[in-house]
Order: C-alpha cells, then structure tokens, then sequence
C-alpha cells in the first residue's frame, strides 16, 4: 500500500541506498544507474564533496526568501555559471529544476520585448519531437503530441517546424550541408509566415533528449538557426536542460555548433541530483533591457536562488572541473559508442545508434531497411525498461520517437565517473535486455 501517487500508480522498488553508479533496494538487489535517472546523476551518487557542502550550508542558512536576502552560496553559483557561459551571457536566474526555467525563459524573453515597446510580439516558435518541460508554457513549445494531447485545451498557442533529425528526415540524395540547409529553412519560412515584428523567440534543444533519443544536429544547422534569429531580430532560447553542463563532453552543448544563446535553460547536470536546481544563462541585453526599463523581472518562485540547493551545485562544478571529468565524459562517450557499435550497430532490429559524450542512444525498428518502427501496442520500450531493471541495469526508454506515438529508443546517460568496466557491463546487460524485450513482443 502506499499514500503516494506514482507515476505509473504502481509503486516502484524501494531505493534504500546509492553509492558511485549503483543503486541498491530494500531485496540488496543492486542496479547500475546507466542513465543518471533521466540524465541527472552527473557525479553518480554520495560524493563526500557535494555531501560536505550541502551540511555546511545548513549549519549557516538553510533557506532565504529572495524577496528579503540573497546568499553567498546563490551568489558564488551565479558568479561561477557566468564565468563559465557562452560569450554574452551576464547574469543566472537559479530556479528549482528544468520545466521552471523553461517557463522563466519564455517570460524573460516577452518581457524584453516589452520593456523595448514591442508590445505585439507573441509567438513563440520551437520544434516537433522536443520536450521542454511539463508545466504548461514548457509542454506548450515542447513539441511530443502524446504529451501535450488532452492538456491541448490549456496550452498557449506556439508553432512547430521540423527538428534536425538525420536518420528519419534526411533524404538519401541530401548531403549533411544540404540537410542542414533545408531544416534550418522551416524556421526562415515559419517566420515570414507569422511576420518577424510578431515573433519572440525559437526555441531547441542542442542534442535532442528524452523525445527522440540523443539525436544531434548536423553540419552548421545551428549557426544556420542564430544567422536567421538573428537577421530578423528574434531572441534564441537553448535549452540544455538534459543536454548541457557537459553532458555531452562540452560544458554546454552549443559550444560543439560554435554559438551562443541569447536564454540558455540548464537543470539536471546542473546539481547531480544532489538538490533540485535549475537555471537560465541569459544575455547582458536582457538584463539592461530590465534594467533600464522596469526594473524588475515580473516572475518568481518561492524557491528559487535556495540556497541548499545553490550550495550542492557549486559544489557539482567544482568537482567536475577540478577532477576534469569533462576528459573522462568524452573518452568514455567515445568508448560507449564503440561497445553500442558493437553491440547494436548489425543489429536486425536497431536503426541507429547515436548521440554525444556520454549521451548515447539506440533507435530499435521493426525493419532495418525500411525503418519501420514496432506496432506502438507491444510496448517495446516498457519491456525493455523491465528486462534491464531484471538485469540490475537503469536505462532510460521511451515510445513515441518519430511523432509521438511510433518508434522506440533507449537512451544512455551514465554519471561522468563512469569507466571501461562499467560501460562494457552496461552494454551487456542492455544487449541482453533488448533481445529479451523483442523475443516477448515476438511470442
């Protein structure tokens, strides 16, 4: 029995400790956490560093309302995620996790057209197959119609394109450059249709996350994305909730695509886990254009800038740079693609594998030739998501991939500390759980 209202209504196992890459439930079975819960988990679990930081900061102050004070453990994170952004980004809004500080950015981004005088723009513009967020502005822009389908009558209007997505949309004449050409044209054409005056802000995630599965973009889509915001005077908003604070073997993504965001939306990696934080990067023109205008940013959240939780993910960065664990994403992300390409890569039932650093997914269809996804009724992802909990392996399936409702992945995404050993037993273990999964929706 349980008081508790789970996602699934089915209570889960009970977690009753964590340590490194491993969980442990209340039966001593152990699991290898080969996904940081959905991307989260960046140091693994119990560092004594992060742990030390987050009992040193309730010995001082353990919350302030940043209505009457600010801390040094807000501050210092703010001072720290700065120094560290993209070229042009001034100032951190800390927030409690990722859907807030999507919706934070959304605001940001209206409110400075506002404070300009233009007062008319009011569309929002982000891609199909992304995932912003569950509140509703964030599950407005995000683009997965099977999660946004009965709140439809709740969301505020935004406008989809296409995404960037190589395996499902690039034709076979189509270059990378060619590709990259069309995609990056839908924005172009969706902004002439809506009027650029009318417009706020495009919103994509760098590498694609839960929705489609660590899908990348290819050859110069983004810079293609910044030149056409630019050129009509909108804001870009990144959002590297899942994908960002190395993720991807860059502290941001959008660094690989040699750009810079005028909102940039971070969470997940951002605090390890350690606390529920989240954050958006943006631009010194926002700023001023708050500064000099109103002077005040008309939003908040009774948590927001908590200082516990500021205090652990200072803690997180100061870790992952001093450890350079940044190093070890990327030639363990090499190693993972190796071991998947090994595994997976003549698979009959997966069409590709994908992502970057330690940010990694198979694609599974039902025909390789054809790409064909597997009837959305047999539920691939579920069994796939059971096998490996049966193995004692975390990973992170889902359904819907292509448009929301057809295709399965399974994405990686296993703490920054991981090693050879452990990848070569997190393959294992998926490899058999996949074929398990496929040999139940075949009988």
């Amino acid at each position: 029995m349980t008081r508790l209202l789970h996602r699934a209504l089915k209570t889960p196992p009970m977690a009753v400790s964590a340590e490194g890459i491993t969980f442990t439930d209340a039966g001593g079975k152990t699991y290898i956490d080969a996904c940081g819960g959905a991307a989260v988990s960046c140091l693994g679990h119990g560092h004594p560093d992060v742990l030390a930081a987050i009992h040193r900061q309730a010995d001082q102050v353990a919350y302030a309302h940043t209505g009457f004070f600010t801390t040094e453990a807000a501050e210092g994170l703010g001072e720290r995620l700065v120094a560290d952004a993209p070229e042009g980004i001034s100032h951190a809004y800390l927030v409690s996790g990722g859907s807030e500080a999507v919706e934070a950015a959304l605001k940001m981004a209206r409110q400075y057209f506002a404070e300009k005088g233009e007062t008319q723009r009011r569309h929002v513009i982000a891609r199909r197959q992304s995932y912003h967020g569950n509140t509703l502005g964030a599950l407005a822009v995000g683009g997965n119609e099977w999660r946004r389908a009965q709140f439809r009558p709740l969301l505020m209007e935004a406008h989809h394109i296409a995404p960037c997505y190589a395996y499902r949309e690039q034709r076979q004449t189509e270059s990378d450059a060619e590709y990259a050409v069309r995609a990056a044209g839908e924005l172009e054409a969706k902004i002439e249709e809506l009027g650029a005056e009318n417009v706020i802000a495009f919103v994509a995630e760098p590498v694609v996350g839960a929705t489609a599965g660590a899908v990348p973009p290819v050859a110069d889509y983004f810079k293609r994305i910044r030149e056409i915001c630019d050129r009509n005077g909108i804001l870009l908003i990144l959002d590297e909730v899942m994908c960002g604070m190395g993720r991807t073997g860059t502290l941001h993504a959008c660094e690989q695509e040699g750009i810079a965001p005028d909102l940039m939306t971070i969470a997940k990696g951002l605090g390890g886990g350690y606390q529920p934080i989240g954050a958006v990067l943006l631009n010194e023109k926002i700023h001023d254009a708050f500064a000099q205008g109103s002077g005040f940013f008309q939003h908040g959240h009774t948590y927001m800038g908590h200082p516990m939780a500021a205090a652990a993910a200072l803690a997180v960065q100061e870790v992952i740079a001093r450890d350079d664990l940044l190093a070890n994403v990327r030639a363990m992300g090499a190693y993972l693609r190796e071991r998947l390409e090994d595994a997976f890569g003549q698979h009959a039932n997966v069409g590709d594998v994908r992502g970057r650093g330690l940010f990694q997914a198979i694609e599974l269809v039902a025909d390789r030739e054809t790409k064909a996804p597997f009837d959305p009724a047999a539920k691939l992802n579920k069994h796939i998501k059971a096998q490996a909990m049966e193995r004692g392996l975390m990973v992170y399936p889902m359904g819907g991939t292509i448009d929301g409702v057809h295709g399965d992945h399974v994405l990686l995404a296993p703490p920054f500390v991981v090693g050879r050993e452990d990848v070569d037993t997190i393959v294992a273990r998926l490899s058999d759980a996949v074929d398990a999964a496929l040999a139940e929706v075949a009988a």
